[in-house]
């Protein structure tokens, strides 16, 4: 059974892209810690981002890098934190966080932004796309 990630990227469950290219997707996060926040995905399902090969997860890098500067062009923060958990959805994925202080991540508070919103700020970043 594929995964909601998988879903999502197949378009058979809406998101709120920001990026993408042939092996990884970016959208923002539906509940997220702060306006902005991103996941970051390989279109390949794998459920532990250490388990992608070196080359691979160099490349997801580099493509989350893009998105973080996109990210930071539009949100105006400090810094894009970034956070692997992986415990909610079994295929690999980063948390790209906007934040001003450390206390901009707070994984227990969580938004719940307008539709109008997120597509705004999902429009906005990728417009950024550097």
């Amino acid at each position: 059974m594929a995964t909601l990630f998988t879903r999502i990227i197949e378009g058979e469950i809406p998101s709120y892209k920001v990026a993408e290219d042939s092996e990884f997707y970016a959208f923002l996060d539906i509940n997220p810690v702060q306006p902005g926040h991103t996941l970051v995905v390989p279109r390949r399902e794998v459920d532990y981002l250490f388990d992608l090969g070196a080359d691979e997860l160099g490349r997801m890098m580099a493509f989350a890098q893009g998105v973080a500067k996109q990210i930071q062009s539009v949100t105006h923060c400090r810094k894009v934190a970034v956070l692997v958990l992986g415990l909610e959805v079994n295929h690999a994925h980063i948390h790209l966080v906007p934040i001003n202080t450390e206390g901009d991540i707070d994984l227990k508070h969580k938004l719940q932004l307008p539709a109008e919103e997120m597509e705004q700020i999902a429009a906005s970043l990728r417009e950024a796309r550097l």
